[in-house]
């Protein structure tokens, strides 16, 4: 059975976090990982720092080279808004199954989501860890039965590494050295990304 695991996100900037965890994802499912950077994500609506051609020039230069990795403009090339079980639906001919890689955190706020129930069939939650999140699936599943078959986590670092945190500092004149790739940290200078 063919695999695609997509992960969606704002991707702004990619960061340490997002990689390790993709290559984890891939590594345990043997299969390709889809970043999908979102075009405008309804719970950030006006919220991302960089437009859309900056988040994907990032993310096409964090994953160059890893033949795992492949870029997908599902998001960014439609009108928004753009939700998660649209995007998936986009995607079925990608693969016979799908897996969505979110981070624990999302997983606990998966209710709040725009048609939580159609993204569950339509893809497998693979949920990677975030420290001090631990979602009680249980609970979860009274809103959204069958989720507890659907999600499966991923053995993988609980990194306490965001984009919130990264595009900060850069703001604050301190350094993000290894918490960005070197090839995508020289293209936030080149632009002069998340500056003040």
């Amino acid at each position: 059975m063919s695999r695609v695991v997509v992960f969606g996100g704002t991707f702004d900037p990619p960061h340490i976090a997002h990689l390790i965890h993709a290559q984890y994802a891939a590594e345990v499912l043997d299969c390709p990982v889809l970043f999908t950077p979102a075009g405008d994500p309804p719970h950030k609506h006006g919220e991302t720092r960089t437009p859309a051609q900056h988040r994907l020039a990032m993310t096409a230069i964090a994953i160059e080279g890893n033949a795992r990795f492949r870029l997908s403009r599902v998001d960014v090339d439609r009108p928004g808004p753009h939700y998660t079980a649209d995007m998936l639906a986009l995607l079925q001919g990608e693969a016979e199954e799908l897996y969505l890689l979110i981070g624990a955190d999302s997983l606990r706020d998966l209710p709040t989501w725009n048609r939580p129930a159609e993204v569950v069939q339509r893809a497998r939650l693979l949920i990677a860890p975030r420290p001090d999140v631990t979602p009680d699936v249980r609970a979860l599943e009274q809103t959204l039965p069958g989720l507890r078959g659907r999600v499966h986590l991923l053995d993988a670092p609980g990194l306490d590494v965001s984009s919130t945190v990264v595009a900060a500092r850069i703001a604050a004149g301190r350094t993000v050295r290894y918490l960005v790739p070197e090839a995508v940290l020289a293209y936030i200078q080149v632009n002069r990304l998340y500056e003040r």
